[in-house]
């Protein structure tokens, strides 16, 4: 094989990792979406035929039968790549750089077929067999790109087999639990917990009013009415509710000076615009539930934090505050105000869990920094739960804690993660590489945090449906359920009882 053929190769794989890691598993997270299952599959497959196909390559020169084998193999993975194509634009919508990304890997292969198939005519006019081959460099390349491969496609497989077990509840019946027919207003419609609450508010039949800035990349369920700016909503239509969710992510990038701005101006901007709405309203909705953070309390060590809990100067405080200080004058309109403190909502298409599943997966992940850090988390649905019971509850006002009633350590939820996907949690991230990358970010939203608890929405007749961590973590990612002691013991015993039954009937023969 020429240094041409090896240079495409290599082109090949690195623009293979790449769309692996940054597409599939940052970007799009395949692995954690049912929707998905034929593709991961596919994927799957495709990734071990690569695995096979560079370890030959690499280390020996088929011929005969085995030239023969290698071409229909290579043409095998072709037709499993045109039907991945099909079956990626049947699924879901490719961001542009994935796009990109495949035309350069279909004409990138296309070229190492056009200098490979020759040889491989060359070579099955010999005896057949593998004959012994090194590249050197090349070879250790080819190696291993053959174990990322393997162990990827296996994982696929694996991914795939899971799906069915995390297909998530059906969100009408959390939207039941409002009563009547309701309109509600969604801002941050497009975000995490906004497509979540969504989906639960119009399968339950509730009329749902959605600011989207960019309407073509929605992908929300029908049927909703979409509106691009406030300002067009008339005075005289009926809002029941007003759930405020929008602002610039916070944890996609790090905090400087510019992006501070952003995330707080994006967030008083859309507040002040659901303020002056409200005021015009001729029928003023009866609660708005405006988006928080349990970063209004600022970094703490042990203390118990419940909604009268005293608050620390950092930004995710400052930015809080302001963001609860923007919605306190709707309460002087005779607007029932309730401002969500929201933990750690894990899920597994958003937040700071989805970040952790592929390290931990692959046996990589461990507690941050000292582990000590209190993390206060609620599940996405129980959040989504919430918000509707602070909107139908009148007597739910001022903060509520979104948060579960047993906050966890860092450490206590790295291992609780490690289990619920049978993988070891022991490598620790440091504290100080963390801080110098990522700064206060890291300070504040990694290494620091707040034991909080949801005193008010306990009080008000809020009940948790997963309040303890490591049910929260097994029904998040599809964790097979495992017998306890004494549920083996059971079974143990029952087998038994039916065996001494069966022999007592004469049903079951002991002689050979």
């Amino acid at each position: 094989m020429t240094n041409l053929l090896w240079t495409l190769v290599a082109l090949q794989i690195a623009m293979g990792a790449f769309d692996t890691l940054f597409h599939h598993e940052l970007t799009e997270r395949l692995a954690w979406r049912p929707s998905q299952k034929h593709e991961l599959r596919l994927h799957g497959v495709r990734n071990l035929i690569y695995a096979a196909l560079f370890l030959m390559l690499g280390w020996s020169e088929p011929r005969g039968l085995a030239a023969l084998a290698t071409g229909a193999v290579l043409g095998l993975e072709l037709i499993i790549t045109l039907i991945d194509f099909v079956e990626e634009d049947r699924t879901r919508r490719l961001p542009a750089s994935e796009r990109v990304t495949h035309t350069l890997l279909a004409l990138n292969y296309g070229a190492i077929l056009t200098l490979l198939t020759p040889l491989l005519i060359r070579w099955s006019g010999d005896s057949s067999g593998f004959a012994p081959a090194s590249h050197g460099l090349w070879t250790l390349m080819a190696s291993a790109a053959a174990a990322g491969v393997f162990v990827f496609g296996l994982r696929d497989l694996a991914a795939a087999g899971r799906s069915d077990r995390l297909v998530q509840p059906d969100p009408a019946a959390m939207g039941r639990a409002l009563t009547g027919r309701r309109r509600v207003l969604v801002t941050g419609a497009t975000g995490f917990i906004g497509r979540r609450l969504i989906a639960a508010l119009t399968g339950a039949g509730h009329e749902v009013i959605a600011l989207i800035r960019n309407p073509k990349t929605a992908d929300l369920p029908a049927p909703i009415t979409v509106v691009t700016d406030l300002a067009r909503i008339a005075a005289d239509t009926r809002i029941d509710a007003i759930v405020n969710l929008a602002g610039e992510p916070i944890s996609d990038g790090l905090w400087t000076l510019a992006k501070r701005r952003r995330i707080l101006r994006s967030r008083l901007d859309v507040t002040r615009d659901v303020r002056r709405l409200i005021a015009r309203l001729d029928h003023r909705p009866e609660v708005l539930v405006s988006g928080s953070a349990i970063g209004w309390y600022g970094l703490h060590a042990d203390g118990t934090l419940d909604e009268t809990g005293p608050a620390k100067a950092c930004f995710s405080h400052r930015l809080c505050h302001a963001w609860e200080q923007a919605a306190a004058p709707v309460e002087a309109l005779g607007v029932r105000l309730v401002t969500l403190r929201i933990g750690l909502v894990l899920g597994t298409a958003g937040g700071m869990l989805s970040r952790l599943l592929t390290p931990f997966e692959f046996g990589l992940g461990g507690p941050m920094g000292t582990g000590r850090q209190w993390m206060s988390w609620i599940t996405l649905d129980d959040c989504v739960r919430l918000i509707l019971h602070a909107i139908a509850e009148p007597r739910v006002t001022g903060p509520l804690n979104a948060t579960a009633p047993t906050p966890v350590t860092n450490r206590d939820l790295s291992r609780a993660l490690g289990r619920a996907l049978s993988r070891p949690a022991v490598i620790a991230a440091p504290a100080m590489p963390l801080h110098l990358a990522f700064g206060e970010f890291a300070d504040e939203l990694l290494l620091g945090g707040q034991r909080v608890v949801p005193t008010k929405a306990l009080a008000t007749g809020f009940r948790f449906h997963h309040s303890e961590l490591e049910d929260a973590l097994a029904a998040i990612v599809g964790a097979r359920p495992r017998a306890t002691g004494a549920e083996s013991r059971k079974r143990l015993s029952s087998s038994t009882a039916g065996l001494a039954a069966a022999l007592v009937e004469g049903n079951i023969s002991l002689r050979p």
